[in-house]
């Protein structure tokens, strides 16, 4: 077998494909399910209290263990480690589709998140190895193309099946996708050089692992009320055991993250963009759940069709972008993708209402995800690009740690902006209408009592702004849902100004 890096054009996409699926799973196991979750809950008699528990127990224990993932990989090989994660997560939701109850179900979405874990960083680390430096860009392109077009085909499919054959199908359809990529790392994907000489950094990881749960459920839990300790209290941890990894960091002869990484200015700007895009792209998740079912009353298979069209047109803009990252470097993609998913927010927030056309929730759907995984390639090649040898599964979880932490912010974020904004248009929806705060509260608390908290996502009872009497809550909503994008898409230009500033610029081919 030829060595990966000598291989070119067609040859290389089966080493891709393997990854590529692997990675995937990441994304399409919790979006199947935050997007079925109400059947789920409904026939396995899951209390109110313990829904966003079930949504968001993998996302937990990916954030906790990502860079005790990537080290592992390092140390005993990338390869080995990311066919254990298929394996997990194979078991894990094969054994799902048997649940007998709530706590069982839950068992299993802890054991699904270990081992995503594992597929988390550790396909882009293999990328580092198996493809060589100069067509790396372009293999980035097409395992983020595999991304888009499963994850905008899957909802719709996995929607019309659970109508069709029920909830347990859901857990049917990772494991499918992980026997495939099993077979294509097997077959195609050279292992790793294993770095046995080194050791594990727990003191570092167990830091870093707590760091992100305590920042995860503080955030999940803001969506409560700041004041409260269930918020403040993880938030405060998580900022104290970051402070005390800087400081271990700094004496350890051999930390789990070296913190030299921060001091390349391009590296530091990629790891901003893949927070942003992960923040932006759970956000969205929640305005489509939230208004699309209150406001335009879409049914759930209907949320899922607005991740489809344009899937392929997304597909092969990234491939495209791929190609661009290794003939002009990461900065022009990187600027474009950021400034793509703020017209994805500009859009909602021009023209969202209850009478908003389906095809403008398209058009932003559709110019998100675009800008999602452009943004991603061209962060991607260039974290992988400042990773050591004997390294790549490190950094790349290192990539995937502020992608998880961007992804855990996202919705808190967007709830607290919503319902500040909601507020202020809700109250002077009743001045205007000559109620009192006290009567228009009563109509509100039912929309804010409906609401499922979760450290993984966040969904409302269709029924209740129809419920809701004496006020337009719908307009009032929509209202709230302009300014909300309005503020959250000052971010992504934020971000792309600073790439545009500092990331390297193109000096032409050589001569």
């Amino acid at each position: 077998m030829p060595a990966a890096g000598s291989r070119t054009g067609a040859a290389l996409l089966p080493v891709v494909l393997g990854p590529a699926l692997a990675f995937t799973i990441t994304v399409l196991d919790p979006l199947v399910l935050s997007l079925n979750l109400p059947p789920v809950t409904r026939a396995l008699r899951v209390p109110p209290q313990a829904v966003g528990l079930l949504g968001g127990a993998a996302t937990l224990v990916m954030a906790a263990s990502v860079l005790a993932a990537g080290r592992l990989a390092d140390a005993v090989g990338l390869k080995r480690l990311l066919m254990l994660g298929l394996g997990l997560v194979t078991v894990a939701d094969l054994l799902s589709i048997l649940s007998p109850g709530y706590g069982f179900l839950l068992a299993m979405r802890f054991l699904d998140g270990l081992g995503m874990t594992a597929l988390l960083g550790v396909p882009l680390g293999l990328l580092k190895v198996a493809v060589a430096p100069e067509r790396r860009p372009a293999a980035i392109g097409v395992m983020m193309a595999v991304n888009v077009i499963l994850c905008g085909v899957t909802p719709t499919f996995a929607g019309w099946a659970v109508g069709a054959v029920g909830w347990r199908f859901l857990f049917l359809i990772p494991p499918l996708v992980c026997l495939v990529s099993l077979w294509f790392t097997a077959r195609y994907v050279p292992e790793s050089p294993v770095q046995q000489a080194r050791s594990l950094d727990v003191v570092g990881v167990a830091l870093i692992g707590v760091t992100l749960l305590g920042l995860v459920i503080g955030l999940a839990a803001a969506q409560n009320g700041l004041a409260r300790p269930e918020t403040w209290g993880p938030l405060v941890i998580s900022v104290a055991t970051a402070v005390l990894f800087v400081l271990h960091a700094r004496r350890a002869a051999d930390p789990v993250v070296d913190l030299a990484l921060f001091r390349s200015a391009p590296f530091s700007v990629a790891l901003a963009a893949t927070f942003t895009l992960n923040l932006l792209i759970a956000g969205l998740s929640v305005v489509l759940g939230q208004f699309g079912s209150v406001v335009l009353r879409m049914s759930p298979e209907a949320i899922g069709l607005l991740y489809l069209p344009g899937t392929l047109l997304i597909a092969g803009a990234v491939i495209l972008a791929g190609r661009l990252v290794g003939t002009h470097t990461p900065r022009p993609v990187m600027v474009t993708g950021l400034l793509v998913m703020a017209a994805s927010g500009l859009l909602l927030a021009g023209t969202a209402g209850p009478a908003m056309a389906v095809w403008l929730l398209v058009t932003a759907t559709w110019l998100c995800n675009l800008g999602w995984v452009v943004t991603s390639t061209s962060v991607s090649e260039t974290v992988l690009s400042q990773a050591p040898p004997g390294r790549s599964g490190t950094v790349a979880s290192v990539q995937m740690a502020f992608g998880v932490t961007g992804g855990a912010f996202g919705p808190t974020l967007y709830l607290l902006l919503l319902d500040l904004f909601f507020q202020r248009e809700w109250l002077a929806d009743a001045k205007s209408r000559g109620l009192s705060v006290a009567r228009a509260e009563q109509s509100v608390d039912a929309v804010r009592s409906g609401m499922a908290q979760t450290p993984g996502g966040t969904s409302y009872d269709p029924n209740l702004l129809r419920q809701a009497s004496g006020l337009n809550l719908g307009l009032d909503f929509s209202e709230g849902l302009r300014l909300t994008m309005l503020t959250v898409s000052i971010l992504p230009i934020v971000v792309a100004a600073a790439a545009f500033v500092l990331m390297p610029r193109y000096k032409g081919p050589p001569a």
